[in-house]
């Protein structure tokens, strides 16, 4: 007989956690989820701050120029490539103030300027979280240290 429930508890400093407030710690970024295209980047970018803050060092300014988007900041978001999207994905995820950021094939739709820009994002700004990349590109993985392979649950 096969198990597909269970129950999870979460906890910070030894405290319980509620699971209404599990996700001023834990940031995401997938393929499947959308971004608000109505809004210009700049809105957007206001707009997720307002739900989790940004590293203390990061603004909206020094993300758009770190994304190199700085002529696109004022377009709305439907006008971007899927590249362009990929890349606001990301940083609303690596520039937001959380201790666990879960990445679901994080370099969909990215060239290998934006492949480059991933990397050097997670090298600078996830050296202190936990980061867990699932993919099965290693290109997406090569710098974790330890890897599950899903395969091997039989094992």
């Amino acid at each position: 007989m096969m198990m597909n429930e269970g129950n999870i508890q979460w906890a910070i400093s030894n405290g319980q956690l509620a699971n209404e407030n599990v996700y001023r710690y834990v940031s995401i970024c997938a393929p499947y989820l959308e971004v608000i295209e109505e809004m210009t980047l700049k809105e957007f970018l206001h707009f997720h701050q307002g739900f989790k803050p940004f590293l203390a060092e990061i603004t909206i300014d020094s993300i758009i120029s770190l994304l190199d988007l700085q002529n696109a900041a004022d377009k709305q978001i439907r006008y971007y490539s899927s590249g362009m999207k990929q890349r606001v994905k990301l940083a609303q995820t690596l520039f937001s103030d959380t201790s666990i950021v879960l990445l679901d094939e994080p370099c969909t739709n990215l060239d290998s300027t934006g492949i480059e820009l991933y990397h050097k994002l997670v090298d600078e700004y996830c050296k202190d979280r936990l980061l867990v990349v699932s993919s099965n590109d290693e290109m997406e993985y090569r710098f974790c240290k330890e890897r599950i392979n899903i395969n091997d649950y039989k094992k």
